[in-house]
């Protein structure tokens, strides 16, 4: 057969692989349409999969081991310095992709879900050409849009392949260890992979134009990471802007604006870190009614539907919070609207977490958000040096903090910071989505000791009486 010479006619042509696009995919399938998964890779996950949260996430669980092992020896137990076999690293982070990656094309599979491996582009509302497979064009009733997004550059430069300018997924491709690497970007990518490269041995010197890490995150919750990535890190310079970035030879040069002045420095790699854009100029949206703002997000509703009523957008590509997590969620919307279910995003808290260490996790209302938007709101925090797992962890400078309202006690917002943050936040999300009262929260029996009684703890303050510190005075 030569290539590009069949065509595809179905229920529902998906664009792009991802959590957002399989997602949609698995429960379009499982409604009984007929759907067609459509993206350059030849097997789902997406950037997600491929080139983000799952590598990186393999590489921060390393890391853990290695910043564990230096904190044991004040606990009395003391290991030599790690030997890094950067080859067996790679060969690790490769077999957990493609045990996942295969595990999606079995689920794909058994399904019925048609994987078309090329690129698609909209000749109108009803039609993709495909470039690079077999299938020359998809026709279809509806389509869905979970292309996602790709790392900004810095101006003119263009990570690649042998460039020591790096973007995330050029830096998760651990072709070295550099001596010293410098990371534009405060936010959690850059400290995310900057503790990656610090636990490794990098020398790790950062640069955000903003007044602290993490903008957008509560400021108490960003303190306790603040204070232990600056004992991890080289340097953290803040409120820095860069001015230039030029590549020589086996070095980057790096100028840069700091509230001190302005410095010239030059390092082995840099990591751009400067945000995601959304994958939506080469999809010829031109040729549909499909809106995008000026970012070039594409515009939705409560139901994931554009402009053009038969095609839907979910993840990265639809703006909002930009997680894998959120994409599953919008493509399933997507499925279900299309297979004639009254289904809507109506999500009240969606989890966040920054995998560095300590740990950031966060849902619902923030206590910045409260302030901005003028909401009133009680806040309670439990400092984790009241903890007894936490001190038997030597992590005591965690935090767990509740948002309620005032008069009621509903919880509206969890923030915490320390470790396991990814799994304790489950309970806020829980609690948010239910309408649950601090009270509630307080009275449901944590066990002891558990890093989880934290959130119990904080909830009881809101009783005035918690167990492991001294009730607040009432006037």
């Amino acid at each position: 057969m030569v290539m590009g010479d069949m065509e595809m006619k179905v229920d529902v042509a998906i664009i792009g692989s991802g959590p957002g696009g399989y997602g949609a995919a698995f429960r379009a399938a499982d409604l009984g349409l007929d759907v067609a998964l459509i993206d350059p890779r030849p097997k789902p996950g997406g950037v997600c999969l491929h080139h983000g949260c799952i590598p990186s996430k393999t590489y921060l669980f390393l890391a853990e081991l290695i910043l564990d092992a230096r904190r044991a020896a004040s606990m009395g137990v003391t290991f030599g310095e790690p030997e890094i076999d950067l080859a067996a690293m790679q060969a690790w982070k490769a077999q957990v992709i493609n045990n996942m990656a295969d595990g999606l094309v079995n689920l794909s599979n058994k399904r019925g879900v048609q994987l078309v491996s090329g690129t698609a582009r909209f000749e109108h509302a009803n039609a993709v050409k495909i470039d690079g497979a077999e299938v020359s064009r998809v026709r279809f009733d509806h389509a869905i849009i979970a292309t996602g997004s790709s790392p900004v550059s810095f101006p003119g430069t263009a990570p690649g392949a042998g460039s020591r300018i790096m973007s995330s997924a050029g830096a998760l491709e651990l072709s070295d260890i550099p001596e010293e690497l410098f990371i534009i970007g405060g936010g959690y990518v850059g400290l995310e992979l900057g503790t990656v490269y610090a636990a490794l041995g990098s020398r790790v010197s950062l640069a955000e134009v903003q007044d602290r890490l993490l903008p957008g995150v509560d400021a108490d919750l960003v303190a306790p990471l603040q204070h232990q990535l600056s004992k991890l890190f080289g340097e953290i310079h803040l409120n820095t802007r860069i001015t230039e970035l030029e590549e020589l030879g086996d070095r980057v040069t790096v100028r840069f604006a700091t509230p001190d002045g302005d410095q010239t420095r030059q390092f082995d790699r840099v990591l751009v870190a400067m945000g995601r854009e959304p994958a939506s100029r080469e999809l010829g949206l031109e040729h549909t009614a499909v809106a995008v703002d000026e970012r070039g997000y594409i515009q939705v509703d409560e139901q994931q539907r554009t402009a053009e009523t038969n095609i839907f957008a979910v993840g990265d590509v639809a703006g909002g919070m930009m997680l894998a997590h959120t994409a599953t969620r919008e493509g399933r919307v997507a499925a279900e609207v299309i297979a004639g279910i009254n289904s809507s995003f109506d999500v009240r808290a969606i989890p966040a977490v920054v995998y560095t260490d300590p740990q950031i996790a966060w849902c619902g209302l923030t206590e910045e958000q409260a302030k901005a938007n003028n909401i009133p709101v009680a806040v309670e925090k439990f400092p984790w040096k009241y903890s007894g797992r936490a001190n038997t962890m030597g992590s005591t400078e965690g935090l767990t903090k509740i948002i309620a309202d005032p008069e009621e006690g509903r919880i509206l917002g969890i923030g915490i910071t320390g470790r396991d943050t990814e799994g304790l936040i489950s309970e806020g999300v829980l609690a948010i989505e239910l309408g649950a009262l601090a009270e509630d929260m307080a009275l449901s029996l944590h066990p002891h000791p558990t890093l989880s009684e934290t959130e119990g703890e904080a909830a009881e303050i809101f009783q005035g009486s918690p167990t492991h510190m001294l009730p607040k005075k009432r006037s």
